[in-house]
């Protein structure tokens, strides 16, 4: 009986066109400004479910791609914004959802 082969080499390819790019470093398309979005601060934001509201009023913008909101409870809290859209609309979101968008 011969033993069954077992292939110990994983293929290298592109991260572009692997299932997951973890491991590979991030391509300059990414690490672009408008890419990433645009970032505002926002205060009043306290817990999880305020930043599930800002993040759902901002993401119904038109135009609007994603919208993220990285939490400092008591804060000020920073939000990215990506898509096109003007800082009047995003404020305008933001304080309809009941919090204070401070600055950019």
């Amino acid at each position: 009986m011969s033993a069954p082969q077992v292939r110990t080499e994983l293929p290298i390819v592109a991260a572009e066109t692997a299932g997951c790019s973890c491991c590979s470093t991030r391509s300059a398309k990414q690490l672009s400004p408008q890419a990433e979005g645009t970032e505002y601060s926002v205060t009043g934001l306290t817990c999880g479910h305020c930043v599930q509201t800002v993040e759902k009023a901002v993401s119904a913008l038109d135009g609007v791609t994603s919208a993220a909101v990285e939490l400092v409870a008591g804060g000020a809290s920073r939000l990215s914004v990506s898509g096109p859209h003007t800082e009047a609309s995003v404020r305008d979101a933001v304080a309809a959802a009941g919090y204070s968008l401070t600055s950019r």
